[in-house]
């Protein structure tokens, strides 16, 4: 059993003669007003990754929202109706200038946004991170290149959907990697298993899933290995809840877990 260490999620160093753009591009694919907050704290983990850019495709109101609570965002808003099929080609037309795709934080399980989630993985073919309302939209089967990030319940739902159990899932994971979230998170690809014990009893608090989502993301646009991305967002999304734990006990939030995601990747980077 191998437990991740910084060693084995050690991040590339940033050329110094960098241009915006060149340390990696983040598109979030948002969903219902009601949980605005989702979209954005796996965004804004996204940022603190150290990406150069994010972009999100939402609903008019749910991209003025995000607008409202960040001015770092760009955002595409859709008018009317966003669960639509020329919205589907137009977000899969966007993908393709970015370096990754993040879809699933607070869409909602309607059946028309469940459409949508399916039809959007399944054409995107470069990375993607599929989080939360998402996961239940596809099979394994259905999409390559992707990081999928499930508490247990939506990993059962992946694997019953999928076709298969836990101790079968390597054979029909394909180019994909699951980051099962729990007391200690579980990095499985199709040849490797990886297991992550930083993290704490605090990260219960809601929110800290799509953090750990867009933290994949980010890290994903830069490392473009999605087991690599995987392993260092587990095990730096648990490394900042436990500084959060010395500083705060239990009483901190997701937003907090955001803003502390840099001061745990720092070593990550090179910096003392």
């Amino acid at each position: 059993m191998h437990f991740i260490t910084a060693a084995d999620v050690r991040l590339k160093p940033r050329r110094k003669d960098s241009h915006k753009g060149d340390n990696g591009r983040v598109l979030v694919v948002a969903g219902s007003i009601d949980y605005v907050g989702a979209a954005y704290l796996a965004g804004m983990a996204a940022f603190r990754s150290g990406v150069d850019a994010v972009v999100v495709a939402a609903p008019e109101k749910v991209a003025w929202a995000i607008n409202c609570l960040s001015p770092d965002f760009i955002t595409k808003k859709f008018k009317g109706d966003f669960f639509t099929t020329t919205a589907i080609k137009e977000i899969v037309e966007m993908s393709k200038k970015f370096d990754v795709t993040l879809i699933g934080n607070g869409m909602g399980k309607n059946v028309q946004t469940l459409k949508f989630a399916a039809a959007v993985c399944r054409k995107i073919t470069g990375f993607k991170v599929v989080d939360a309302d998402a996961i239940a939209a596809v099979r394994l089967q259905d999409v390559k290149n992707t990081i999928f990030t499930p508490h247990h319940a939506e990993s059962d739902l992946l694997l019953r959907n999928s076709g298969c159990s836990e101790n079968g899932v390597k054979k029909v994971i394909g180019t994909n990697v699951i980051l099962l979230k729990g007391s200690t998170d579980k990095v499985i690809s199709k040849d490797k298993t990886a297991y992550n014990k930083t993290g704490n009893a605090g990260m219960t608090v809601g929110g800290t899933g799509d953090v750990l989502a867009g933290l994949a993301a980010g890290i994903l646009a830069q490392e473009k290995d999605l087991f690599k991305s995987a392993a260092a967002a587990a095990y730096v999304n648990g490394k900042a809840g436990n500084l959060l734990l010395r500083k705060y006990g239990w009483g901190f939030t997701a937003s907090d877990l955001v803003d502390k995601l840099p001061v745990a990747l720092k070593r990550l980077w090179g910096f003392k």
